[in-house]
């Protein structure tokens, strides 16, 4: 056989296991052939990876003798990973730790911004406040899927402002109400503090008759 026949029945073998999952009949001194040739292949592949693999290793090994691994920024530290998984811890106590303002990605600040809306809207004292904080976020958002530039993904979504006007009036209902009972104790903590009236009649008595 010779070695272009050769050569396009390997082709044609390949081609077909790739679509198919399965290899045509050869004949039998082609499929030897073949054989031979793909355990070469396979042969020569984990040799190259075992290599690979060998000079990593001896990489590492170097460096530990030189001692590039020796005291480390945080070595013998734990981790602080926060409590919920976040995808871009990372990048965040990167910035955090090298104290770099202004240059975070726009899913990143946008999530921060997300997390904080609710105490950003509550202090808002008219609804137009904050139907138009709802709409400049919103057209933020927007603007950050469509910007191609690389980074973390923008997964933070849009708000309904009808939505958060309403959680926005009850939030402020439950603020009243809780400040309303707040004093109510506090009233009655004062009172229950203060002697009874009959004590206090007596002791302006007794300051009257001397």
């Amino acid at each position: 056989m010779s070695e272009r026949n050769f050569d396009e029945e390997r082709r044609l073998r390949r081609a077909a296991v790739a679509r198919f999952g399965v290899a045509p009949e050869l004949n039998g001194a082609a499929e030897s052939e073949t054989d031979a040739t793909s355990d070469e292949d396979d042969n020569a592949a984990s040799q190259r990876m075992e290599q690979k693999t060998l000079w990593v290793d001896l990489q590492v090994r170097r460096a530990i003798e030189r001692g590039d691994f020796a005291n480390l920024p945080g070595a013998g530290k734990p981790l602080h990973l926060p409590e919920q998984h976040d995808p871009d811890w990372w990048v965040k106590r990167l910035i955090e730790r090298e104290n770099i303002t202004g240059v975070a990605p726009p899913a990143i600040a946008l999530r921060d911004e997300d997390a904080e809306l609710d105490e950003t809207l509550d202090r808002e004292w008219a609804e137009d406040g904050v139907r138009r904080l709802i709409e400049d976020f919103n057209r933020r958002v927007v603007e950050a899927r469509r910007q191609l530039t690389g980074g973390p993904p923008v997964i933070t979504k849009t708000r309904d402002a009808d939505q958060e006007v309403e959680r926005w009036r009850e939030r402020r209902a439950a603020a009243r109400e809780a400040a309303r009972r707040r004093r109510a104790v506090a009233a009655a903590a004062a009172e229950a503090s203060r002697p009874p009236r009959s004590s206090r009649l007596r002791r302006l008595f007794h300051r009257h008759r001397r």
